[in-house]
């Protein structure tokens, strides 16, 4: 790294963000598709027996386990993250049991947005998809726990890195040229602090090869981002949030009880084609 990557200060990017109570709608959804708004803050977005039954399922899942990807957590499910296309569809296809042992009976409230949106980009003549290969279908969702400590429970990243350096023989490595969207329904949250902070800085190539993520996105130092303004998702169950994962955001410390995400990635393939996966 040389002296004058390690000083070039972040460029600032404003975030545009929606906050409200009620139910999520399509037209928003395709806005963050769009790049047209940063963020999208449901509160109240889906019902609390579910998000409850969520929590309680995903504890007693046969299916949990301990990541291993130098982030911290629990998981059930799969992830694209630093995996080739094989393993990561194979994961996929050996975890859907466990993921919709998740919903058992209820209704499944992500795969309930995934295809409310399927159907109105349907109307546009666009078609939205789960991700697939020869190897497999992704799922509609993961559920994860965060467990870090220190400054951060999850470390500043982006979503598209990752994905742009994903590899041929996925289908997703193409949204990384348009707006890679996250999508994370909360089941549970903790009683302080655990807020979804996202700064008003969407990196570029250069950006992560002068903080040697150009690959994995993941993390951004505290020094890089000390003077970046940030806006913090105060979070309760049964909340949505979706932002654009092109900008670095992480998750903020907290005490108390499990914090619990239901997440999911999706966005413009091409302009008649949307990906969704985990």
């Amino acid at each position: 790294m040389t002296a004058k990557q390690a000083t070039q200060a972040p460029t600032i990017s404003p975030l545009a963000i929606r906050e409200r109570s009620g139910s999520i709608s399509t037209a928003e959804i395709i806005s963050i598709m769009k790049g047209e708004i940063t963020g999208v803050h449901i509160k109240g977005g889906f019902n609390l027996e579910v998000a409850a039954e969520i929590t309680a399922n995903f504890t007693g899942n046969p299916g949990l386990k301990e990541r291993n990807d130098g982030v911290p957590g629990q998981y059930v499910g799969a992830s694209h993250y630093r995996k080739d296309a094989a393993t990561y569809f194979a994961d996929s296809e050996n975890a859907r049991p466990f993921v919709d042992a998740l919903f058992a009976n209820m209704v499944n409230p992500v795969h309930g947005l995934f295809e409310a949106l399927r159907r109105e980009l349907r109307q546009r003549g666009i078609e939205l998809r789960l991700s697939r290969s020869k190897h497999g279908e992704a799922n509609t969702c993961r559920a994860i726990c965060w467990s870090g400590v220190g400054t951060y429970a999850l470390e500043p990243h982006d979503d598209v890195a990752q994905v742009l350096y994903a590899g041929n023989d996925y289908d997703i490595s193409s949204v990384a040229n348009n707006t890679v969207v996250a999508l994370n329904f909360y089941p549970s949250v903790a009683d302080q602090g655990g807020s979804l902070r996202i700064w008003s800085h969407k990196p570029t190539v250069a950006d992560r090869k002068a903080q040697r993520v150009q690959t994995t996105g993941y993390p951004y130092s505290g020094t890089y981002l000390k003077d970046v303004p940030y806006h913090d998702f105060q979070l309760k169950a049964g909340d949505i949030a979706l932002i654009d994962g092109g900008f670095v955001h992480g998750v903020t410390p907290f005490a108390g009880k499990r914090r619990l995400v239901l997440n999911s990635f999706f966005g413009f393939a091409a302009p008649d084609l949307a990906l969704w996966w985990t």
